[in-house]
């Protein structure tokens, strides 16, 4: 069997896990906790990091920290995870669902300004598959028009836009560290706050509205309660697996590339018959975290999806556009038509991707090869 994803452990997760314990805190924001955020924001070149419990977290807090209001209006692609969307939605926003490029699949940025109202707040594009959202764009019609931005850079951690990382080009950027992300925890993820004059609040925010971090670092002789917010750690056993990760950080992403080279250069050549291998712009830099074929038609798809799996290999689609789920129909909005989310998302297929897959990826070639070779 080769399933869809494999969480591994690279290097000292475990002994590190057992040094949590014994330096008697398992709560957050204890030793792990500090020298993953130190090494984030290090590599990210961003003024601050703070972990949190997961990726939707930090969406919440993003959420929160740009104030987002009952009525508020969100410009965000409907062509991914729901947290993007909830993270508004908690807040009594509402989401305005656009569409998505034809080629990376990330949110056409031709059509975000067409999408303003006097309601809307922010725009969150996603940075699909490690492949960054042309921000350029986005921030320009941003600052034209008075908006946030936040970045939803849950697949995006070491990838690059115009030689800039991924998560460090809004005021505030959302990671994950989920266990079928490049670099994992279990659950996790990570805020990084861009914009200086948010951090102060950000961590007040992530500490249930208290002023707990001020009063730690002794700048008050007492901490209270001072804004909302809500418990947006991660314990320290969290943070503990995820430096053992970040410490291998270079060879699992070698391992995942390696993979992503191998899929491309075996399956290009069926994009003449009719199939759509990943395009990547020249400005971007990805950072091998999904590899996705797009089949001709529906139908294809399913089949292939059966073929493979009859062969032991898991071949999952993706996500179900939130502007067709029902909750996305009940608290959110289109703009204009969203023709090529729904187009793609009926054909796009996932191929196994995990470090340290050892000769799986062999097999999944040779089937997907013979399959694809009957199907088109």
């Amino acid at each position: 069997m080769i399933p869809f994803n494999k969480p591994a452990v690279a290097g000292k997760e475990l002994e590190y896990i057992h040094e949590a314990v014994s330096r008697g805190q398992l709560a957050g924001d204890g030793f792990f906790t500090d020298k993953c955020q130190s090494w984030l924001a290090e590599k990210l070149g961003a003024p601050a990091v703070l972990l949190t419990h997961s990726c939707t977290a930090a969406l919440e807090m993003s959420a929160i920290l740009i104030g987002i209001d009952r009525g508020d209006e969100v410009i965000m692609p409907s062509f991914t995870f729901v947290s993007t969307a909830n993270a508004v939605v908690l807040r009594g926003g509402i989401p305005v669902f656009v569409d998505i490029r034809p080629d990376t699949l990330n949110i056409d940025e031709n059509l975000v300004e067409s999408a303003i109202t006097d309601r809307t707040k922010a725009i969150f594009p996603v940075h699909y598959a490690g492949i960054p959202a042309q921000m350029e764009r986005i921030l320009d019609i941003a600052q034209r028009n008075g908006l946030y931005v936040v970045e939803d850079a849950a697949q995006a951690l070491g990838s690059k836009y115009k030689g800039r990382n991924a998560g460090t080009l809004a005021a505030l950027a959302a990671f994950s560290f989920h266990e079928t992300k490049n670099l994992i925890s279990g659950e996790g993820g990570a805020l990084a706050i861009n914009d200086p004059d948010l951090i102060a609040r950000s961590e007040i925010v992530r500490e249930k509205g208290t002023n707990r971090k001020v009063f730690f670092r002794g700048e008050v002789d007492k901490y209270t309660w001072v804004d909302i917010g809500s418990s947006f750690l991660p314990g320290e056993l969290v943070a503990a697996y995820l430096w053992g990760q970040l410490e291998e950080a270079k060879s699992i992403q070698n391992e995942r590339m390696t993979v992503w080279n191998r899929y491309e250069i075996a399956f290009r050549e069926f994009n003449a018959r009719g199939l759509r291998t990943p395009i990547i712009p020249d400005d971007c830099e990805h950072n091998a975290h999904m590899y996705y074929i797009l089949l001709p038609s529906k139908k294809a798809r399913d089949q292939f999806i059966a073929l493979m799996k009859y062969d032991g290999i898991t071949t999952p689609f993706h996500y179900v556009p939130l502007h067709s789920a029902p909750a996305g129909r009940r608290f959110g909005r289109t703009s204009g038509e969203l023709s090529v989310t729904d187009y793609w998302s009926e054909r796009l297929v996932r191929l196994p991707m995990y470090a340290f897959m050892g000769d799986a990826p062999s097999r999944v070639i040779e089937r997907a090869r013979l399959h694809l070779s009957r199907l088109l």
